[in-house]
């Protein structure tokens, strides 16, 4: 491969029914160059299902524009306003669904991880974690949203773990974690139940 071939494209969104983020980033000789960066503004759209057409048919857009080779999106926060979540988590499925129906694989990943990755700190700000990925890529524009480079945000943290030699381990001891403690909370469980006369009131 030479050095100015495109190697992937990555379409990160940050999902909202109000202000969806999202950007693409090209990577080219393993480097990020930031080829877009913008929000979908859906505040003026009074009619949810609307919005939600909406998010659906611009993604589909912005894939059949700059044709990404995978969608990294972000995970819904989980806050105590269930309404705003589920919403939330509407939001995240057309996206996903639109992706799908262009046969574009995606993943997912946690707020905190996202910060971690891009400031090397999980309770990063907006606006730190904005800053640092201007150092970081160097894209010229300010955008009015930090919407957006929550979405970069997305997209450089999926790059960083794709392009790191040890990322398919990695995951895998991540997927073998969360099955060890699941199975830890089902065992305590099924002894919970069998011996009652062992557990403190």
């Amino acid at each position: 491969m030479q050095n100015n071939e495109v190697e992937k494209i990555i379409l990160g969104i940050d999902p909202g029914t109000q202000i969806l983020g999202y950007s693409v980033l090209e990577i080219v000789a393993n480097q990020p160059r930031v080829l877009v960066l913008d929000v979908l503004y859906l505040k003026k759209i009074n009619d949810f299902n609307l919005r939600i057409r909406k998010i659906f048919d611009s993604t589909l857009r912005i894939i059949d524009t700059f044709h990404p080779d995978h969608l990294a999106i972000e995970a819904p926060f989980f806050g105590k306003n269930v309404q705003s979540m589920l919403k939330l988590g509407r939001a995240q499925g057309v996206a996903i669904a639109a992706a799908m129906s262009r046969d574009l694989s995606f993943s997912e990943y946690e707020p905190a991880t996202i910060k971690q990755t891009v400031t090397g700190n999980g309770t990063a700000s907006k606006e730190q974690v904005a800053m640092m990925l201007r150092s970081l890529l160097n894209f010229p524009d300010e955008p009015h949203y930090y919407d957006a480079t929550d979405a970069l945000a997305v997209a450089y943290t999926c790059f960083m773990e794709r392009s790191h030699p040890l990322a398919d381990v990695r995951m895998q001891l991540k997927s073998t974690k969360k099955r060890r403690s699941k199975s830890s909370r089902q065992s305590w469980a099924d002894f919970v139940s069998t011996n009652p006369d062992r557990i403190d009131k």
